[in-house]
């Protein structure tokens, strides 16, 4: 789906303050086309052409509760790339954005980064809405590549992934100057917010570019250590041991637990092997090892221990130190230098907790930064929300969590403290609804 026509075809001026306010023009964007729309949450941009549902597709429930509508600006564009991965917009270009700005303001910046390999509309329900809904402006960015040939991009090993923190931090300073015009006053608050690999961003940025942001919120951030545990030390076991698995042995069965997936996700991982746990292993692999594979791209999917260049047989510690090095360009500390409050789902099925955020918040404390993180293990959540409508009974939604942990830290920047790090029980007696649209954390 292309937006070309959609992004032509604005309101009139009358929906903004003037037809002036309906331009805004982001410092250092190649391109960017702006539009005066009656509803920016998704409730209104759906139906305007203004989002692309693909990209969000599949991350929140069903029962998630909607909002709108929104006035404002909505501008889309990009910054200068080489790659050209994204066909957004009938572009053919990477590093785009997207920046929505109400025109009721609460002052505020949320900043975020796309989700796994997707592209900018990817958090506009699960993060544009709540954010939006409540005042904020609200930019979002591709990270700079998109799509499971990722890895194309860049020259050394890790320089995707090393991209889409760049391209975090550019978009967050050209949407505060951006901002700053359009409403005539600056940002008074810049927070950051994601999912996944969008997560992670939130992590390494409040790590590494403390002084751009208030706070962040991290939803299942990936985990990246050079010396483990990483993706690549716990997919390929699951991989290696999943058909002996699927075929009835216990030692199999036993060996992806001991992988570190979590007793009681075993109905998620027929479902997580045919979607996720290959494919991910050997896009990301590729990125960082390249030469695991020769002269193949991403290896061989779904192939059988001990094919030649299997990912299945893939042994992270035993790789050359070039690829723990290309894994050190992008890895975590928990060294964070503003507030984050993290959540993660105990049946995660794709980054399990204990090899994710469980290590994460323990790097935090031991980095001398506990006193600004808050850490919510939250009881039957999956990685993403998808899979909820199918298992109500033994899933819980993240997302409303999420919009919990959100006003938490609005409130933490105020003064009030948010509940104590802890475990998220599902509340008894609640139901698939209930939970669809609350969650305290506390």
């Amino acid at each position: 789906m292309v937006l070309a026509g959609a992004l032509a075809a604005a309101l009139p001026a009358s929906a903004s303050a003037s037809a002036g306010r309906c331009r805004v023009d982001v410092p250092g964007a190649e391109k960017s086309v702006s539009a005066c729309l009656a509803d920016l949450t998704t409730t209104g941009t759906l139906a305007s052409g203004h989002t692309v549902e693909a990209d969000w597709a599949g991350l929140t429930s069903t029962g998630l509760p909607g909002y709108g509508p929104v006035p404002g600006v909505q501008v889309d564009g990009y910054f200068p790339d080489t790659s050209k991965a994204n066909t957004n917009n009938g572009w053919n270009h990477d590093s785009q954005f997207v920046l929505r700005l109400p025109s009721h303001w609460n002052g505020g910046l949320v900043v975020a980064g796309s989700p796994g390999v997707r592209r900018q509309y990817a958090n506009d329900r699960a993060i544009g809405d709540q954010a939006l809904a409540e005042g904020y402006a609200f930019a979002a960015t591709d990270k700079g590549n998109t799509g499971a040939a990722f890895y194309d991009d860049g020259v050394r090993p890790g320089d995707a992934l090393a991209e889409w923190n760049t391209r975090v931090t550019q978009l967050t300073l050209a949407a505060r100057s951006a901002v700053a015009q359009h409403y005539r006053r600056p940002v008074t608050r810049t927070l950051a917010a994601g999912l996944s690999n969008g997560g992670y961003l939130v992590r390494w940025q409040l790590e590494n570019r403390p002084w751009l942001y208030d706070g962040g919120v991290d939803w299942e951030g990936t985990l990246w250590r050079a010396d483990g545990p990483n993706l690549l030390t716990f997919l390929p076991p699951a991989l290696r041991a999943y058909p002996a698995y699927a075929a009835g042995s216990s030692a199999a069965h036993q060996s992806i637990l001991d992988a570190g997936f979590a007793p009681g996700s075993e109905f998620l991982w027929d479902y997580h092997y045919r979607v996720y746990w290959d494919l991910t292993q050997r896009i990301y692999r590729e990125e960082v090892d390249p030469s695991f594979d020769g002269s193949l791209a991403a290896g061989i999917p779904f192939c059988a221990s001990g094919t030649p260049s299997c990912d299945a047989d893939y042994e992270y510690s035993s790789r050359p130190a070039s690829v723990a090095r290309a894994v050190e360009r992008i890895s975590l500390t928990g060294r964070i230098g503003k507030p984050l409050l993290t959540l993660h789902g105990t049946l995660d099925t794709l980054l399990p907790i204990t090899r994710d955020s469980d290590v994460y918040d323990r790097m935090i404390t031991s980095a001398g930064r506990g006193s600004l993180h808050r850490y919510y293990r939250v009881v039957g959540g999956n990685h993403v929300d998808g899979l909820v409508d199918q298992f109500p009974d033994q899933l819980r939604p993240l997302g409303p969590c999420f919009r919990t942990a959100f006003d938490a830290l609005g409130g933490w920047l105020r003064g009030v403290r948010p509940p104590a790090s802890g475990t998220i029980a599902r509340p008894a007696g609640a139901t698939p609804a209930d939970l669809a649209r609350s969650c305290s954390l506390g």
